[in-house]
């Protein structure tokens, strides 16, 4: 019945409101837990400053060597 259908949608997307919330709130406590982990060890953060290196190295080959 359409007389019901618009507080059951209001509802509906409260309830995917709250699940999109804590999803991304897990997202982001799960995050934060890897960056810390990261962060702190030297090792870990050089090579990733090499392959980040690395990637802009070959985007810019990339792009040099495009045609126009």
């Amino acid at each position: 019945d359409e007389a019901g259908a618009l507080p059951r949608m209001l509802e509906l997307s409260a309830v995917f409101m709250l699940l999109t919330f804590v999803v991304f709130a897990l997202y982001g406590v799960f995050a934060a837990s890897v960056r810390d982990h990261v962060v702190s060890r030297p090792q870990v953060m050089t090579w990733l400053r090499r392959v980040f290196a690395g990637a802009f190295v070959a985007l810019g080959a990339r792009l040099a060597l495009t045609d126009r």
